[in-house]
């Protein structure tokens, strides 16, 4: 196994404290329907992470800089997992995607994709615990994914705009800082990205399953 080099860690590092920092520093309602969901730009930042270096390492900025927030602003392991998963299904999606078609339009799909994965993943998801987090009658979660699937879209087109804005320009900067490396890129099998989504999609289906039988 490949060992992390010194100038990613430190990138990797600086990208999580980042994307922490502008979490707690900057949150906007998006939905005034739902005013318990807010915009912040860190998935800008963790989007950095994962076309600069692969999806592996967004997910790694992903759960540090979520974690990060939970210490400051409080919560449980519930809100750290949502968090997670919101960033991860859209950036690691996109990153994905953007290894494999490393070109402008590559990037446009990636994103595009990525903002689908998390619509659709965040939807299952609330639909799942916000019952259990909240405790409301899933009826009452039910009125409400309309508004969660418009605020997520809305969540990712901004985040997608400025990273498609931005990403050029910073990369070429750090890569002749000397900060990153072409080298230092991820190099992701195919087989583990496919491991990684079935066990997802396996995760989700059982849950889902739980939460129709009344188990949960």
């Amino acid at each position: 196994m490949k060992k992390i080099s010194t100038k990613k860690m430190t990138a990797l590092a600086l990208m999580s404290a980042l994307a922490a920092v502008l979490c707690l520093m900057l949150r906007v309602p998006l939905v005034p329907s739902l005013g318990f969901l807010t915009y912040d730009p860190k998935d800008v930042v963790i989007g950095m992470a994962g076309f600069l270096f692969g999806p592996w390492s967004a997910a790694i900025v992903s759960a540090i800089s979520s974690a990060i927030e939970l210490l400051f602003r409080g919560g449980n392991i519930i809100d750290w997992m949502m968090n997670v998963l919101s960033s991860c299904t859209f950036v690691c999606t996109a990153a994905v995607i953007y290894r494999r078609m490393h070109s402008k339009n590559g990037a446009f799909i990636g994103l595009v994709a990525g903002m689908v994965v998390q619509v659709l993943a965040m939807l299952l998801w609330n639909y799942v615990m916000d019952p259990i987090y909240f405790g409301m009658p899933r009826e009452a979660v039910v009125a409400m994914l309309p508004a969660i699937a418009l605020f997520n879209v809305l969540k990712c087109l901004i985040n997608s705009v400025i990273l498609l804005l931005i990403y050029k320009p910073i990369s070429n900067a750090l890569k002749r800082s000397g900060l990153i490396q072409k080298k230092e890129e991820e190099h992701v099998s195919d087989k583990k990205a496919m491991a990684v989504v079935g066990t997802f999609l396996m995760i989700t289906a059982v849950v889902i399953l739980l939460s129709v039988a009344n188990l949960i």
